[in-house]
């Protein structure tokens, strides 16, 4: 498991964590291609070596060429371009996470509602290049958790488009509620909205499993943002760290099981619910047949997932049945490694699923569609399809093209 740790000197801004990651080695092509896809006018992404303040590190560029824009984007405005963008679909899920967390703080501020928000500064396209750009570079690095130390916070003013507001600003304030801070002696903005935005969001979208406790350091990047401060280096450093534990069987991961007793809807409406809590991302969903209070039949929803999935399953469930409370526990299971691979079978290609224990193959699972498909078109039973894939997995006779 990867984790990424950020602890700054100098702030954190869209900027300086975007360099930071691509100073651990993040994939900034990968970063360049998807950021070219968005459905917006050219963004420039420079990144380059400095030396700074006896420290080595990068420092990134993200500009607009052309006219100054007008940038009054709303939060459907803002989906409506990163979902045209082509890249992962986690980053695209992470990003307009970023977006409506920052959304939220600034509707608190304000008094109003989400989708009333207009984002201003953060709005422009280089801020959104800024956002969906770290989002992109954190996913090339596979990261699973996130940690974050504390921030430091500056002090005085800043101009915004709503006048002079205080720093640390309003919304930075809303974003960094419960979490640790650090009030440094800089008469500047340190952290940056979109800077608050993306590690608060990480933190908590990328929580920490079981990771155990002992991990091994493999890369170290260090972000400069732009501005010279009085008393500290302007540096946010991230360090890319892997856990050093149990493999091939032995590893345990941390899970949540979220369940409520149903027994007031129509069970297709279970089944469809069913189908798309597994759709967004649960690692297993199913129904047991219950007797409840009275003895009432009824049913219990039990879902599997990871604690990063949390609010959307919440979500899904309050939202599709017809439930009035969720109780949830985290559990720790065991899982297999796995690898998928593509079976010649005397009816056509199937794809097999292999279980690895310690080491060695101990079970094989074909794809069910494959073997639907090719029985359905052959006008055989599934069951000779399947069989027939487990043979051929057993022999060893991989289609590796």
């Amino acid at each position: 498991m990867k984790l990424v740790r950020f602890d700054s000197v100098g702030g954190a801004s869209g900027d300086m964590i975007l360099a930071a990651l691509a100073d651990a080695g993040a994939n900034m092509k990968v970063v360049r291609t998807a950021l070219a896809s968005l459905d917006m006018e050219r963004v420039v992404v420079s990144a380059k070596t400095v030396a700074r303040d006896g420290f080595r590190g990068t420092a990134v560029s993200v500009r607009v060429p052309g006219k100054k824009e007008h940038h009054h984007r709303n939060l459907r405005d803002i989906s409506r371009i990163i979902a045209r963008g082509r890249m992962p679909a986690d980053a695209k899920k992470t990003s307009m996470a970023v977006f409506e967390r920052l959304a939220q703080a600034e509707a608190a501020v304000h008094g109003t509602t989400i989708d009333r928000i207009h984002f201003h500064e953060v709005g422009a396209l280089d801020s959104i290049a800024d956002i969906v750009g770290s989002c992109i570079a954190l996913h090339s690095l596979e990261a699973d958790t996130v940690l974050v130390g504390p921030l430091p916070l500056g002090h005085g003013t800043v101009n915004s488009a709503h006048g002079v507001l205080p720093l640390p600003a309003p919304a930075v304030i809303e974003l960094l509620k419960g979490r640790q801070v650090v009030n440094v002696d800089e008469s500047t903005e340190l952290v940056t909205p979109t800077g608050a935005a993306l590690l608060s969001s990480w933190s908590d979208l990328f929580t920490a499993k079981n990771a155990g406790p002992t991990t091994v350091v493999r890369a170290c990047g260090c972000g400069f943002g732009s501005r010279t401060l009085e008393s500290r280096p302007n540096l946010l450093r991230a360090t890319v760290m892997e856990s050093v534990g149990k493999k091939n069987g032995d590893g345990d991961e941390a899970c949540l099981v979220l369940e409520c007793n149903l027994d007031d809807i129509a069970p297709e409406l279970v089944g469809a619910l069913t189908q798309s809590i597994l759709e967004h991302g649960a690692l297993d969903a199913f129904v047991t047949p219950v007797f409840m209070k009275k003895q009432r039949p009824g049913m219990l929803l039990t879902v599997l997932c990871r604690q990063a999935d949390r609010g959307t399953m919440l979500d899904l469930i309050f939202h599709e049945s017809t439930t009035f409370g969720i109780r949830e526990h985290t559990v720790t299971r065991t899982v297999l490694d796995r690898k998928i691979e593509t079976i010649k079978t005397k009816f056509g290609p199937v794809r097999v699923k292999t279980g690895i224990w310690k080491g060695r193959d101990i079970t094989r699972s074909p794809e069910y569609e494959d073997c639907a498909r090719i029985g359905r078109a052959n006008k055989l039973p599934i069951r000779f399809v399947y069989e027939s894939a487990i043979a051929a997995a057993r022999k060893g006779t991989p289609d590796r093209k």
